[in-house]
């Protein structure tokens, strides 16, 4: 924790005590109705809080036992670690004597007597009392520390143990000491100290006087201790020397110090020798020092009761500079000094005798709110009885911490708080009125008021950014429940950073008017709308008022609508526009709790308050979502950013508060993109919940719990839990920087990080992939810890974004002829198994400094596949290349993950995730690989020809072979296998495939075998039976339906495979065994690709859900399957909502389909690959829309920057070929409907297949890369399409009800007509195409 802000204390004379209790020094000190206890300038102890009272009058610590008592104007209660005592005691302050408490002294408000009280019994509560008499107000005692017990003894037997100081109105400080043993008074006086007169400043302005007063004791036991820790330290200079040498001089007396200080930075300090002897000298008391330039934060501009101050000192162990001075003035703040008992009694002039370790200060009841500036270096903390207090960043060489600035204290209730130009002014909204404060001052005062009217209640107080920053001038807005608002301009001085002397508030120029209302018709249901977080960038925007703006507030409905605004003021037209930048549904009804930041994310808290999602709000996606079951609701949300925009996130639960930071996208291993980095607990330090939390600009987190704030600085120690595990060198071991850690997990990658590698794979750079590795084993080979190693490996930055593909297969080539025998060069020219098992070998024994230790198990991985598909690069294409690498790494990593679970029933939760099988991308890679028959047997063999069909869904082999007959023979050698898999061979286990199959005669053959089963014979009758019969079907579906109902599923399917019913085959299998794959791989064995089961499945079941879940890899695959190319294509662009049919159902309902894992990078590099594979899927190009496909791009290039691989984003932009847009689509065709319904439904131009007729598709293409295959069916002529119209018209103006035979017939009944007339009725020639304008082309992609 850097600092501490534990509670404003009491202005009382007696709020602050301090002693020495078994070795620590103990300062407690009152706020409020809360006891504060503390150990040191930055570790508070214990914080107690009295509920039965508003306030707490006194406080005193005993060291004898570390008992603290605190009391109210009606009880005392005294804490000690075992228990807590009550009674009662009416006095305005008192002390006990500190050796055995056997006198207590005593003083009433504003009395001149001292009541000094002697226990005659300490079994009975039996006192005696004398007076010890000033001539004015007591306003201060205290009793002398004692030294060590055998000391105090020897004090006692010499008559002089209990001696006691008062401080009195008159300027003096007294000295009593035990008097006659028998006599009446208990002590008496030994000697005073005139303080006006000790202290004569050189300097004092004419007519101005100086006899303000502050006094303070040093105990001789204190100032021994501090003594003897300076006569340790070494004397650098001459002025060190003098100083020992003049603290030596006065430590022979051994005296107490009495230290006289005025409001202008002088002091002196006199020493009493032999205090309570009764033969007193003149010289007991002596002068020490006189020096000026001491200045302990006197001079504030406080009246009436606060212009006070109270001190306590003590020597603090085990540092240099160890004697500490406590300063309690008394507007609030407690000071912490501290300063070497040498340099403080320099006689020579000296700068700097003390230093200022902390300041203690706060609210005296619990922070309700606390709000910052958009820089971050101030902030306002307020309460719920409307106290308020400014604080700024206060910067020393060690450290950063918040000092109080200005207060405010107003009756009025503040609905809403808003600091202007760094925490000068503050602006208050109530119900009715809107204030202006000035907080330049110690006290803020009121400068300015403007009423107001708003329909509904007031939701939010924004700062309307503008494109130019004015220190004179500002714009806020407010904004009703009912989406009005109202606008005001703040006009403020010129010179707002310091208030001149001699000018009054009066004259400088202050106003609040109101500039304009609004609407920004936010819809219905609006829940609450509130400004973004700053998240520390500048209050200004560009002055466009577009998307690309920055957003000013966010909003949400009753029913999860979520939407982000900008605003911009235009000061010409006195009128503030507004504009909706995004929207997004989801999907959570009556939210608790929103945030938003500037730089467009969006965290939102459930009505349960223990569920937490993270929004990116420009692409609407969910990025991170997370349940806090059974750990406390959350109750905070806090925005922060590091320099180059990465974002962070504090989440506050009545407690502690959790930092999650945002992480890179990880589309290979579905990773989170939000992770929880730090955990801060103040359970331990106050019982209080946590009221707000906000950060400040610098990175530091406040956290206001009851009456305190604490300040969490930004450093974060190694050894606390970071997920994900983050490698440092051994310079940072200790503590990290909270802003290098985000950026660490953030940024661009090195290039030979695994994701990066991976993405180069799937952009089909596989030998730039190679030359990074091969780059990366000349570098690792001669790396040692501490060396520099490049992110780009010396590779070129032109090289990642060139074609280098060929040129770098031409060098291979070359390096691989004969003439290669003749060279000496070692290097190798690709990465071989060989080569990625030497560089295997060298991960496993240095650390790369840019990766973590679970990343670099991940880069051996990559190599090693690397290494795998370079055996088989000459045989296979580049899609096959994707999938055998990706099924490579799922093999390696399901065996590490099997080898790590071994012995046990399962791993944790989350740790299988993706090791259930290769995804719907993988299988998309091989679906369109033409090197299929080579996969398989690459497959088979890993497998070492055993496969099952735990082994066939792992790989998805039956998801992406095409040749069906090839398909069958494998499904056939998964029947064997399965079989096969137990020593037993239980035909039960292959009864579906062969039935699949329609191989019931090998089953049967299968089951004469079974001898040992008891199911034997009534499984062979049944199964010898014609089950083309009736009879024997209602058999099979009997027998199927009782296999059901003792959930043996698999077989129940068998059975209606018996029986023909393969839709309840499929329907078993998929939902009832959750295995879809063995559905469709039954369906297409069963009955072909083309068969109506299967295509009835994909569309009704796979189709459907995959728009639900936004999975677009088993869309496009489904839609490839079914043989509709175009709507494959446009699978990987558009929504796909909106090509099911009907269209724009079901779309998007769960999180699953808004999370950022359904968008992938490697979506552009399928689009671009199979718009010209065909006219088909170029035709389906055609259809998406230019803006669409300009949209995906971009989204794309934000995924890869988000991902670490700006380079290949760069690539991607620079090599992207946009289609030549069709031809204007012609007006569409009267039909039968539009005519009935006389031409009042008119269909909107859109480009559809009809609009595509007569047009090649191969035209779009600007060059012609690969070839494309002409799939599509002969086109109808326009000769035909006039025909087909005109025959329309007739029929519906012959006979509008007639039957749609009939129109057929006539039809006919025309054709022969006109054919026995032998000749054709001419009609008007078609219009010919006209090219479009080259403008026009831009149009139609959003330019």
């Amino acid at each position: 924790m850097r600092a501490i802000l534990p509670g404003k204390p009491q202005l009382k004379l007696q709020a602050v005590t301090t002693g020495l209790w078994e070795g620590t020094q103990v300062t407690a000190y009152i706020s409020g109705n809360a006891l504060v206890i503390l150990d040191g300038p930055k570790s508070i102890l214990q914080t107690t809080y009295h509920d039965d009272t508003l306030s707490l009058e006194a406080v005193l610590l005993e060291e004898a036992t570390g008992k603290i008592a605190t009391c109210s104007t009606s009880a005392i209660y005294v804490y000690s670690p075992y228990r807590r005592d009550d009674f009662a005691l009416k006095a305005n302050f008192a002390l006990f004597s500190p050796c055995d408490a056997s006198l207590i002294a005593s003083c009433g408000r504003y009395d001149r007597l001292v009541k000094l009280w002697r226990r005659l019994s300490f079994e009975t509560a039996d006192f005696d009392f004398s007076y010890l008499p000033h001539p004015t107000t007591v306003t201060g005692i205290q009793w002398r520390k004692p030294k060590s017990a055998e000391q105090e003894q020897n004090r006692r037997s010499e008559g002089n143990g209990d001696v006691l100081y008062t401080i009195s109105a008159d300027g003096k400080v007294r000295v009593w000491t035990p008097g006659d043993a028998h006599g009446l008074d208990i002590l008496q006086l030994w000697a005073e100290i005139d303080t006006v007169e000790s202290l004569k400043p050189r300097n004092v302005p004419v007519g101005e006087g100086n006899k303000r007063r502050y006094a303070f004791v040093v105990d001789s036991r204190d100032f021994f201790a501090a003594t003897a820790s300076a006569m340790q330290q070494s004397a650098d200079d001459e002025t060190d020397q003098r100083a020992l040498a003049h603290l030596k001089e006065v430590a022979k007396a051994e005296p107490e110090i009495v230290v006289v200080l005025d409001d202008r930075g002088n002091m002196s300090a006199w020493g009493l020798e032999s205090v309570g002897c009764k033969a007193r000298k003149r010289t007991d008391v002596f002068n020490i020092t006189h020096v000026e330039g001491l200045r302990l934060g006197f001079g504030r501009p406080n009246k009436g009761v606060e212009d006070n101050a109270r001190f306590h000192t003590f020597y603090k162990s085990g540092e240099d500079e160890g004697f500490a001075v406590l300063v309690h003035h008394f507007d609030g703040t407690i000071e912490w000094w501290q300063a070497s008992i040498a340099d403080l009694l320099d006689p020579g002039p000296r700068k700097d005798r003390l230093r200022l370790r902390t300041t203690w200060t706060g609210h005296s009841g619990p922070i309700k709110k606390v709000i910052r500036t958009a820089d971050g270096r101030a902030v306002i903390s307020r309460t719920e009885m409307n106290k308020s207090v400014v604080w700024t960043q206060r910067t020393t060489i060690s450290e950063t911490a918040l000092a109080r600035k200005s207060r405010v204290i107003m009756r009025e209730h503040i609905h809403r708080v808003l600091l202007l130009q760094g925490g000068d002014f503050v602006i208050f909204l109530h119900h009715e009125s809107i204030l202006l404060w000035d907080t330049r001052r110690a006290m803020a005062v009121e400068v300015a008021r403007c009423r107001y009217r708003l329909e509904g209640k007031p939701l939010c107080l924004i700062l309307v950014p503008e494109a130019e920053a004015h220190h004179d001038s500002a714009y806020v807005a407010t904004i009703g429940s009912n989406g009005k608002g109202i606008a005001w301009t703040v006009k403020l001085p010129s010179n707002t950073k310091q208030r001149q002397p001699g000018i009054s508030d009066r004259s400088q120029k202050f106003d609040i008017e109101e500039f304009c209302t609004f609407d920004i018709n936010p819809g219905d249901n609006l829940a609450f709308i509130l400004p973004v977080d700053p998240a520390g960038s500048a209050p200004v925007i560009s002055g466009f008022l577009d998307p690309f703006a920055r957003d000013v507030a966010i909003s949400y409905t009753k029913s999860g609508t979520v939407k982000s605004w900008t605003a911009r003021v235009s000061r010409e037209e006195a009128k503030i526009e507004w504009l909706l930048t995004s929207t997004i549904e989801t999907g959570l009804n009556n939210l608790f709790l929103a945030s938003g930041t500037s730089i467009r994310k969006a965290a939102l808290v459930d009505s349960a308050k223990t569920t937490l999602t993270i929004w990116d709000t420009k692409s609407a996606q969910l990025e991170y979502e997370e349940r806090f079951d059974g750990q406390g609701i959350i109750q905070d949300l806090d925005w922060a950013s590091t320099p180059d925009n990465q974002s962070i996130l504090a989440v506050g639960f009545p407690h502690r508060v959790l930092i999650y930071a945002q992480l890179r996208y990880d589309y290979l291993n579905a990773g989170p993109s939000w992770a929880s980095i730090r955990e801060i607990d103040i359970g331990h330090l106050t019982p209080h919940p946590i009221g707000d939390s906000v950060w400040l600009g610098n990175g530091d987190l406040v956290i206001g719990a009851g009456n305190q704030l604490f300040t969490q600085d930004k450093t974060v120690e190694v050894g606390e839990r970071l997920v994900p595990d983050i490698r440092v060198g051994k310079s940072q071991k200790e503590k990290i920087d909270l802003f290098k850690i985000v950026q660490r997990l953030n940024g661009p990658l090195p290039v030979f990080h695994p994701q990066f590698l991976a993405q180069c794979i799937l952009a089909g750079k596989l030998m730039l992939a190679q030359r990074i590795l091969l780059e990366f084993f000349k570098v690792l080979k001669f790396y040692t810890e501490g060396d520099h190693l490049d992110p780009l490996l010396g590779i070129p930055l032109e090289d990642f974004t060139n074609d280098q593909e060929t040129s770098y297969n031409h060098s291979r080539k070359e390096l691989q002829s004969s003439y290669a025998d003749f060279t000496d060069t070692e290097d190798p020219a690709s990465v071989t198994e060989e080569v990625a098992t030497s560089l295997n070998e060298l991960l496993m024994q240095k650390q790369v400094p840019q990766l973590s230790s679970q990343e670099q198990f991940h880069l051996a991985d990559i190599i090693e596949c690397v290494g795998t598909v370079e055996n088989h690069r000459r045989s296979i294409d580049e899609n096959a290349s994707r999938y055998l690498l990706f099924f490579r790494q799922f093999v390696i990593r399901i065996g590490s993950h099997r080898n790590q679970t071994h012995g046990s029933d399962a791993g944790q939760p989350g740790e299988r995730r993706g090791l259930d099988g290769i995804g719907w991308r993988e299988i998309t890679w091989a679906l369109h690989s033409g090197s299929q028959d080579i996969l398989v047997d690459l497959v088979s063999r890993h497998y070492k020809g055993r496969m099952l069909w735990q082994h066939a869904r792992e790989s998805g082999v039956f998801m992406w072979m095409s040749d069906i007959n090839a398909l069958r023979a494998q499904f056939e050698t998964i029947a064997r296998n399965e079989y096969t898999r137990t020593d037993e061979k239980n035909p039960v286990d292959c009864s579906l495939y062969y039935l699949a199959l329609k191989r019931k005669a090998v089953l049967i053959g299968l089951w004469r075998m079974a001898t040992w089963s008891r199911e034997q014979g009534a499984t062979l009758r049944l199964l010898s039976q014609n089950f083309n019969e009736a009879r024997w079907k209602t058999a099979a579906l009997k027998n199927a339906y009782a296999l059901l109902g003792k959930r043996r599923f698999e077989y129940a399917a068998a059975f209606f495979l018996l029986a023909g019913n393969l839709q309840d085959a499929i329907s078993i299998l998929s939902n009832q065994m959750q295995d879809t794959q063995l559905a469709i791989a039954v369906a297409r064995v069963y009955e072909g690709d083309s068969g109506p089961v299967l295509r009835r499945f994909l569309e009704e079941k796979v189709l459907p859900q995959a728009a639900q879940d936004g999975d677009r890899w088993r869309a496009t695959w489904a839609f490839w399957l079914l043989g509709n190319r175009s709507s494959a294509v446009r699978a990987l662009v558009s929504p796909l909502h909106t090509l099911l049919s009907p269209p724009g159902s079901p779309g998007p309902s769960s999180h699953r389909a808004k999370s950022f894992l359904r968008d992938d990078p490697a979506l552009a590099v399928l689009y671009k690959q199979l718009r010209e594979k065909s006219l088909q899927t170029l035709r389906g190009a055609a259809m998406v829309q230019g803006a669409e496909e300009w949209g995906f791009v971009m989204r794309t290039v934000r995924l890869l920057g988000r991902m670490g691989c700006q380079v290949l984003a760069l690539d991607l932009v620079r090599s992207w070929e946009f289609l030549t847009p069709p031809p204007p689509a012609l007006p569409p065709l009267p039909t039968t409907e539009m005519l009935r319904q006389h031409h009042q439904l008119r269909q909107p131009a859109q480009q559809s297949p009809s609009a595509l007729e007569g047009f090649d598709p191969r035209k779009m293409l600007r060059r012609r890369s690969s070839l494309v295959v002409a799939d599509l069916p002969p086109p109808v002529s326009p000769r035909a399409q006039v025909q087909r119209t005109v025959s329309l018209l007739d029929d519906f103006e012959m006979d509008n009800g007639r039957k749609e035979q009939g129109g057929k017939e006539k039809e006919k009944e025309k054709e022969e007509e006109k054919e026995s007339k032998g000749g054709e009725v001419k009609k008007e020639p078609p219009k010919v195409f006209k090219e479009p304008d080259a403008n026009s082309l831009l149009d139609a992609f959003g330019f």
